[in-house]
């Protein structure tokens, strides 16, 4: 359950948050002021205790209000778990406490990174070694929640003739270039763009994991798991919104029950697979319902459109519909993509019929 001041400033600025209006920079203060961005984080760390389960719950009731202000979330509480996980106590106690206060940006940009692990694509960051770190050079070309006010973000970046590392870096270090907020449909108050590093010098005290190719399996559950709170909490927004049509449309009933029913399924062997670690050997059963509830998303969505009828198509009434419309059509381009996973299933079945 969300706090109640986090529930209705959200309510009210969602529009915004999707459409640009709403100063970006207001997001992550508000989350830290309803605690949840220490959900899941040792009580020794300065969080809450608990599982990062308690931290998808709080994405996906975020979610249900606003999908953009859920999706910082989900790249702020990413960022957090690679220190968590990660190989570097010191950096980790560096940046937590301001990170969990909100007064910190956390991005992941590690996405390229999961598409590397797939052999999708290559890292598009490289290092060249000096003494006391590495010089870095490339391109992240979509990363959400770099603040303008400042941010760091992490990235898995490629040495040459050695094992690829993951390191964290600050926007402010020499070197690195912002672009302008991408243009996106939607999610516009999500501080999204692009990232240039040229001959950026990176310490080596920012090191997270010293070897890529065993972190990133490693944080994978968490990344792709956290992301899947907003498949849940939009679909679940809109499946309440049919909730409150069936006296009038009670020929939807069935269609209700039964797609309440699968999200409700899917949502527990995701729990159940973050909690006992399930997709740390199984990563396609969490591709499964990566896809399964991005499909859960499409469904309730069309359902709320059939039980709302024409007053979802008039404004102001349609608004909110409108602004989950569009939101749903992010689920499924989210890297990793639907593509991308249905392309990974595929091949990892071609290998067990091999």
């Amino acid at each position: 359950m969300l706090d109640a001041n986090l529930s209705r400033w959200l309510d009210e600025q969602a529009g915004a948050l999707d459409g640009g209006q709403c100063d970006a920079e207001a997001v992550l203060p508000q989350l830290a002021a309803a605690g949840v961005l220490r959900l899941g984080v040792p009580k020794a760390l300065g969080g809450e205790g608990g599982h990062v389960v308690d931290a998808l719950r709080a994405i996906a009731d975020v979610a249900s209000h606003s999908l953009t202000a859920a999706f910082v979330f989900w790249g702020q509480r990413a960022f957090i778990e690679y220190l968590l996980q990660g190989d570097n106590p010191a950096l980790r106690e560096r940046l937590l406490p301001a990170l969990l206060a909100g007064e910190q940006a956390g991005a992941t940009g590690l996405s390229n990174a999961m598409k590397y692990l797939s052999g999708i694509e290559e890292l598009g960051v490289s290092a060249t070694p000096i003494d006391d770190g590495w010089i870095l050079n490339g391109r992240l070309p979509w990363v959400t929640n770099l603040r303008k006010s400042g941010f760091v973000v992490a990235a898995a970046i490629d040495l040459p003739d050695a094992q690829p590392f993951v390191a964290a870096f600050s926007g402010d270090l020499d070197g690195v270039g912002r672009s302008e907020d991408l243009q996106l449909l939607g999610l516009q108050s999500s501080n999204t763009a692009a990232l240039q590093l040229h001959q950026a010098q990176l310490q080596r005290e920012w090191l997270i994991a010293a070897d890529a190719r065993r972190f990133l399996p490693q944080v994978r559950p968490a990344f792709l798991g956290l992301q899947c709170g907003l498949s849940i909490g939009l679909a679940e927004r809109a499946l309440a919104e049919v909730r409150g049509a069936l006296a009038q449309r009670s020929i939807l009933h069935g269609d209700y029950e039964r797609l309440a029913s699968t999200l409700s399924l899917e949502r527990l062997r995701l729990e159940q697979g973050l909690h006992d670690g399930t997709f740390l050997a199984q990563p396609s059963a969490l591709f499964a319902l990566r896809i399964g509830l991005a499909e859960r998303v499409a469904d309730a969505l069309q359902l709320e459109l059939q039980a709302s009828g024409g007053r979802a198509y008039l404004q102001p009434h349609g608004d909110g519909f409108a602004r989950r419309w569009r939101e749903s059509a992010f689920v499924p381009v989210v890297t990793p993509s639907l593509v991308q996973l249905r392309a990974e299933l595929q091949k990892k079945a071609a290998q067990v019929s091999a």
